[in-house]
């Protein structure tokens, strides 16, 4: 959240009882408060009349959870977001509290360590699932806002897209467990809600790690978004987009081996940095980086809850990062943009065609890279 309508900043997640996995969050684009009510847009129009309707859920508002006064005038954007987006919260502790007294008090503890700690104006995420499956609003207004389906109120929950994207927090920590049946059920039936509000492109309906160097939403929720393109789909009786047909970035985290790691160590050389090419992220991998992403303003990011700094984000080399040093052209760069690209497909699961001019667009890499 800003500080201040329009004001764009990122924060670094410290403190607080029930911390989001937004880590280091930026803020979307730079405007001021509208009210929200406008004619239906065209596009948004269209895309509802080839779906089925997707109900509107429970959602218990802000006022019913409790919540304080935004300290700022929320911003409202004059358009729709193009990304639905998924974050867990992080917490290690994966209670079994599955209430809905439970669920309102996760809405005030993150809104109090938004507010109190990071110095936010409200809470960061527009929209909250818990795990006993009560689905609540985040930021003042987001509710009504969606309803009316032609604009967006600005969050606080991916650094630098804040403008793009409307997010959901679902409570818990899904690195190495799955989400219980009715947080599941739950997210599939507000999602396809909003996506049927705004129109939404199944294949933009994306986690967190899409956006930012981080584990969120968890390597088990994340590897679950193509089973909620589908599941969405089917609510909206449309079909969702393969799994091939949504390329992304690859998180390498320090301790990984492979080829992805050799690749990326030979694009970090070709970008000055001295790193050994030996396929496993260590030490000196990691501090290039971190110095890569200083360089370039990219805030560091972490999953981990406040009160559990277990796990450093630091070093992560995710979609923030990747567009960083991979080139346009596969002579720039020296002889290790060639080994990176030699590397890669030699072990790329797709057969993968290259432009014979040699040029190198982000969506080449990412095949590369899948």
């Amino acid at each position: 959240m800003a500080a201040q309508p329009g004001f764009d900043r990122r924060a670094l997640l410290r403190g607080g009882v029930a911390a989001t996995a937004a880590g280091a969050i930026g803020l979307g684009t730079a405007g001021t408060a509208h009210a929200a009510h406008a004619a239906p847009a065209a596009g948004t129009a269209h895309t509802r009349a080839s779906r089925a309707r997707a109900a509107e859920p429970r959602i218990y508002t802000t006022e019913e959870w409790g919540a304080r006064p935004a300290s700022e005038e929320i911003v409202i954007e004059d358009h729709v977001p193009t990304f639905i987006v998924v974050h867990h919260t992080a917490d290690p502790g994966n209670s079994e509290d599955y209430s809905l007294e439970h669920a309102k008090q996760i809405c005030r503890d993150i809104q109090n360590h938004h507010m109190d700690d990071n110095g936010w104006s409200d809470t960061g995420q527009q929209f909250t699932n818990s795990r006993g499956g009560f689905r609540l609003e985040g930021r003042h207004q987001s509710l009504a806002v969606v309803r009316g389906g032609t604009q967006h109120v600005q969050g606080a929950n991916v650094g630098g897209h804040n403008s793009e994207v409307i997010g959901i927090e679902n409570e818990g920590l899904y690195t190495d467990v799955d989400v219980p049946a009715a947080l599941w059920d739950s997210l599939v039936q507000l999602v396809a809600w909003i996506a049927y509000q705004y129109g939404t492109d199944l294949k933009n309906i994306q986690g967190h790690r899409d956006f930012n160097s981080t584990e969120c939403p968890g390597n088990v929720l994340y590897g679950r978004l193509q089973e909620l393109r589908d599941a969405v789909g089917g609510v909206l009786g449309v079909s969702s987009p393969s799994a091939d047909d949504v390329l992304a970035w690859p998180l390498l985290k320090p301790g990984a081996a492979g080829a992805h790691v050799r690749a990326a160590q030979h694009l970090l050389r070709g970008k000055g940095y001295r790193v050994p090419v030996d396929g496993v992220f260590g030490t000196d991998t990691k501090r290039a980086v971190a110095e890569l992403a200083d360089r370039h303003g990219v805030e560091r990011h972490t999953c981990s809850a406040a009160l559990h700094r277990t796990n450093d984000e630091t070093g992560y080399l995710g979609s923030d990062i990747w567009p960083l040093i991979t080139p346009s052209s596969r002579t720039d760069g020296g002889e290790d943009t060639g080994e990176a690209v030699s590397t890669l497909l030699r072990k790329s699961r797709r057969r993968t065609k290259l432009p014979t001019d040699g040029k190198l667009t982000q969506t080449d890499w990412k095949r590369l890279l899948s």
